[in-house]
């Protein structure tokens, strides 16, 4: 999608991804003690419903998306929800950070990555992770059995199966699932295939 498209879906009142996590979402917040209150920064964050979950788990929660529309509902979804949430706008090929996280996390975005910028960009998201630090990374993979989706842009590109876990040489698994699921977003049935992984940095 581009970025007025976004920003039209996003306009109304209406939730278009719904307010409730995703369960890789769930995983994560599992997969990290928020005892310390750690930072965790949603890349794509869209309408805050990840982002929010986090910050009632007791995370220090920033989310980041291209289009203003998601963001200022993600902050009337935290307003609502009574938690804070720090909210910035970038678009994922261009970030690079000054902050230090212990958890960052992408769902439905790292498509968004240009193939040639993947290695660099995946590399500034690990580098401004503290060591110990929790990476939760969901990708659209290319299945020979799976079709184009007909709302997939050109400016969305497939990763090829096991090319997500390949930049994260040297960190540990904590959980990986691969899998093919329906999808009616563009008003037409239709199917993805994905990787999700959680990684945790060396010490």
């Amino acid at each position: 999608m581009r970025l007025e498209e976004l920003q039209r879906i996003y306009e109304g009142d209406e939730f278009y991804w719904g307010t409730d996590p995703n369960q890789l979402a769930v995983r994560t917040a599992d997969a990290v003690s928020a005892a310390s209150r750690p930072s965790v920064v949603d890349i794509g964050a869209g309408e805050g419903r990840d982002a929010v979950y986090f910050a009632e788990q007791g995370f220090d929660t920033t989310a980041i998306d291209i289009a203003p529309n998601g963001l200022d509902k993600a902050e009337r979804l935290a307003a609502d929800r009574g938690v804070e949430l720090e909210t910035r706008r970038g678009d994922v090929n261009e970030l690079a950070f000054d902050d230090r996280w212990d958890v960052v996390y992408s769902i439905g975005t790292l498509q968004y990555v240009r193939p040639a910028n993947r290695p660099g960009q995946f590399d500034n998201f690990q580098s401004a992770t503290r060591p110990g630090g929790v990476h939760a990374v969901w990708a659209f993979v290319d299945h020979p059995d799976v079709a184009p989706a007909p709302d997939w842009g050109d400016n969305e590109h497939l990763y090829n199966p096991g090319e997500l876990e390949s930049y994260y040489e040297g960190w540990t698994v904590l959980h990986a699932d691969d899998y093919v699921f329906d999808d009616d977003s563009a008003g037409e049935p239709h199917q993805h295939a994905c990787e999700e992984l959680i990684l945790q940095k060396p010490e």
